[in-house]
This record gives structure tokens, sequence and C-alpha cells, in this order.
């Protein structure tokens, strides 16, 4: 299976896409401004080539948040997705690479509101439309899960 746009396409090995489906909260990496790297979790979904992450209602800080500042300056990401378990046969992680834009208002991209809220019950009480999107084009993923050889 393959995701990105144009000639960023990438190819996802089977249990990768099922990792990054089966698991419900990734973490997103942004670039600082001081060059440190930024995590946080997200919530995600898989839209057509791209994944998009909701900027949703919770509460946080005043002010815009860190990742959007970090992603209008530099738009190069890393979403790590990972499954950690007591019997480490089931280990396992899926790292994508890409770029991200940040779309102002999720109402810019339908299918991606719908995607979300069919994922986490909690989005279709939020107004996600109004708020802004972060769009990721994968342009590398690497994994790794227990007795794979690499």
């Amino acid at each position: 299976m393959e995701l990105g746009v144009g000639q960023a396409r990438v190819v996802f090995e089977r249990w990768q896409l099922e990792l990054v489906a089966e698991c419900r909260v990734a973490r997103l990496g942004t670039i600082a401004a001081d060059g440190r790297a930024r995590l946080v979790p997200v919530c995600y979904a898989v839209v057509g080539g791209s994944v998009v992450i909701a900027v949703d209602e919770k509460p946080k800080g005043g002010g815009r948040l860190a990742r959007l500042r970090d992603i209008a300056r530099d738009p190069r990401v890393t979403m790590l997705v990972d499954r950690y378990e007591d019997d480490w046969t089931r280990l396992a992680w899926v790292r994508i690479e890409g770029r991200a834009a940040v779309q102002e208002r999720g109402e810019e991209h339908p299918a991606a509101l719908e995607a979300l809220r069919a994922r986490y019950p909690q989005y279709r009480e939020m107004r996600i439309e109004k708020l802004p999107l972060i769009v990721i084009t994968p342009e590398r993923v690497v994994g790794w899960r227990w007795g794979a050889r690499g």
C-alpha cells in the first residue's frame, strides 16, 4: 500500500498499515526554532495518501500551538506509532517521516473530519471544522517488529 502524493509516494508494508490503523495515539515530532525536537501525543487518521491530525478543543495554553508554529517555519515532521506490550513478541513501531502543512480550518478537508470523527467519537461533539488541521504527506517510512529481520 502506498501513502503520499505525486512523486513522494511511500510504500508501506501490510503490517505497518495494520499497526497504524490499530494504534490510537502517535507522537508527532516537529523542529523547534532552536533546532530541538519537540514531541507531542496526537490523535490521527489516514485519509487518501495523507495522515491528518486535528487541533481539537481540549484545554491548551494561550496562543498558537508550538507545533503549528514549528510546521509554519519548517514543515519536516516525524510521526511515531508504536505498540508496547509485556509480551515482547508483539512489540512494533512505525515511523513516518514527511512534510506537514497546516490547513487553518478543518472544513477545508471534509474527508479528514469524517475520518477523524469515525475513529474518535469524542470529535463528534467538537467543532473541529473551525480549527486547524495538520496534514502530513509521507516521504519515508521505517518500521520494526519483533521477529523481523533487518
